[in-house]
C-alpha cells in the first residue's frame, strides 16, 4: 500500500512516499480503508520536532475517514464496509490505517466521507473547550486565538449557540478578519494588538473565557485579557515558544483560572468521555447549526505541499488530504 512517512525530523521535504505492507488489526482494533485525512497542526509538529512520535520511521496523521476493512478480536458494534471516522496516534497518511476501536465513530447519516474527515478532532475539541472545560455561561464574553483555523472557525459558532454575549477572535493577518466575522465572531483583532483591542471592546473589563492554542507570550497576553474570575483554556503551543509558566501572582489577585485540554490525551485516557463529547459535537454538524469549511484538498502524494500551506499561516478553515476519495 501507499503511505507517506518521514525517517528523520525536519521540514516538509522529509515527507516521502513509500510502499508498505498492509497492516492487520490486533485485538481491540480495526483496519480502515482510508478515504480522507484531516490535516492538523500536530502533524506538522510531529514531522518537525517529534511531537507524539514514539520512534522513526513514522507515518503521520491523526484523523481520518473511510470504511472498515477488517475487525480485530473482541471488537463489537463495527462491521466491515461501514463508513467511519477515527482518531489515531499516527498512521493515517496511508491507504490503510489500523486504529483502536475505542476511537472509531460511525459516520452520521447524510454526512459524506470528505466531510467526515473534518469531524473527529476539530468539532469535539471546540465543543470541549467551550462547554466541558471552559464551562461557558449564557452572557459570557469569549476570546479565541487562531480564529480562522479549524477549531477557531467552529468555536465561535458553538459559543454563540451556547448563549455567549460576544465572541472575539484573534487572527494573523487583515485578510482573515472578514473570514472570522463570517463564522460567528463579533470582531476579529490582529495578534499584535489583540490585548489592547479586547480591553477597548469590553470597556476595560476583559473577557470571561479565552481559548489559546498558541502558547508562549501569546498565552500570557491572553491571560491578561481575562476579566475578574475569568477562565483560560490552553490547548496547544503552536507558536513554538518555550512553555510559559503561570504562577500564583498571575492568578490570585483577579481570581483567574487556567485549564488545559488535549483531545489526543482524552482519546487514550478516557475514550468513553470522548464519545460523549463527540456525539454532542457531531449533532451540531449534522443539524447544520455549525459549519466547518474545507478550504483546500491535496492528493496523498502532495502531503508536503499541504504542510507548507498550513505552516505558512495563510490558510483558513480545514485542509484535507484525499487518499482514496
Amino acid at each position: 500500500m501507499r503511505a507517506i512517512r518521514f525517517d528523520e525530523f525536519g521540514g516538509p521535504e522529509v515527507l516521502k512516499s513509500v510502499e508498505l505492507a498492509v497492516p492487520e488489526p490486533g485485538a481491540g482494533q480495526v483496519s480502515i480503508d482510508v478515504a480522507y485525512v484531516g490535516l492538523n497542526f500536530a502533524d506538522l509538529q510531529a514531522r518537525a520536532v517529534g511531537y507524539r512520535v514514539p520512534g522513526l520511521p513514522f507515518v503521520p496523521g491523526l484523523e481520518l475517514s473511510g470504511r472498515v476493512r477488517a475487525v480485530g478480536e473482541g471488537v463489537e458494534g463495527l462491521a466491515v464496509g461501514q463508513p467511519v471516522a477515527a482518531i489515531t496516534d499516527g498512521g493515517a497518511y496511508a491507504d490503510v490505517a489500523v486504529v483502536s476501536a475505542a476511537t472509531v465513530f460511525p459516520v452520521p447519516e447524510g454526512v459524506d466521507l470528505r466531510t467526515a474527515a473534518t469531524l473527529p478532532t476539530v468539532l469535539p475539541t471546540a465543543y470541549a473547550l467551550v462547554h466541558t472545560v471552559g464551562r461557558l455561561q449564557p452572557g459570557d464574553t469569549v476570546l479565541v486565538q487562531a480564529a480562522a483555523g479549524g477549531v477557531g472557525t467552529v468555536a465561535a459558532q458553538i459559543a454563540k449557540l451556547g448563549g455567549a454575549k460576544a465572541v472575539y477572535g484573534v487572527v494573523s493577518s487583515p485578510s482573515k478578519v472578514e473570514y472570522a466575522r463570517g463564522y460567528g465572531y463579533d470582531e476579529a483583532f490582529l495578534n499584535g494588538t489583540f490585548d489592547a483591542d479586547v480591553r477597548a471592546a469590553t470597556g476595560g473589563r476583559g473577557v470571561d473565557l479565552a481559548l489559546d492554542s498558541v502558547g508562549g507570550e501569546t498565552l500570557r497576553r491572553t491571560l491578561e485579557s481575562l476579566a475578574r474570575f475569568g477562565r483560560l483554556v490552553s490547548f496547544g503551543n503552536a507558536g513554538g515558544e518555550a512553555p510559559w509558566q503561570v504562577g500564583a501572582s498571575d492568578l490570585l489577585p483577579q481570581g483567574r483560572t487556567v485549564s488545559g485540554f488535549s483531545i489526543l490525551g482524552l482519546s487514550i485516557a478516557a475514550p468513553d468521555i470522548l464519545h460523549e463529547i463527540a456525539a454532542k459535537a457531531f449533532e451540531l454538524a449534522t443539524s447544520g447549526k455549525v459549519e466547518l469549511p474545507i478550504t483546500a484538498e491535496f492528493a496523498l502524494a502532495d502531503a508536503a505541499e499541504a504542510h507548507r500551506l498550513m505552516a505558512g499561516r495563510t490558510s483558513t478553515g480545514k485542509l484535507v488530504i484525499a487518499v482514496n476519495p
